[in-house]
């Protein structure tokens, strides 16, 4: 009988040991895009353009994160449709770069969002 108490408890036991040693990083932070900008062409012309938006990480990650990115403020004109895209077009254990992209007529004046990396801990990296 006291075999079956001492099996939960070395699995919780071992449960928490192997959850210490794989812990997940997180960090969060803001990104904008704007006519000051450099390179931005988003309000200007038609047709295909873009700009890229490098963010880099507050603390180095031990592994290469995946990265959420999502939008917070879009300044355009009204006259016309609004398209967009957001590419996480480079990410390292540093850094992450943004595509922002946008075509045909639509004139963007501003940009702003927010971004999500997280990584486990004490993993093969990726590259």
């Amino acid at each position: 009988m006291k075999k079956l108490i001492y099996v939960p408890l070395i699995v919780a036991v071992l449960g928490l040991a192997f959850s210490a040693f794989a812990q997940t990083q997180v960090q969060s932070g803001t990104w904008s895009a704007n006519t000051n900008t450099e390179g931005y062409t988003l309000a200007e012309n038609q047709g295909d353009r873009s700009v890229l938006v490098s963010v880099e990480f507050p603390e180095p990650f031990e592994v290469k994160p995946d990265v959420i990115v999502g939008i917070t403020l879009l300044d355009a004109t009204s006259e016309k449709n609004v398209r967009y895209k957001i590419e996480v077009f480079s990410v390292s254990r540093d850094a992450m770069t943004l595509r922002i992209s946008t075509w045909s007529d639509t004139k963007i004046f501003g940009i702003n969002g927010f971004w999500l990396a997280h990584a486990k801990g004490n993993m093969e990296s990726d590259y």
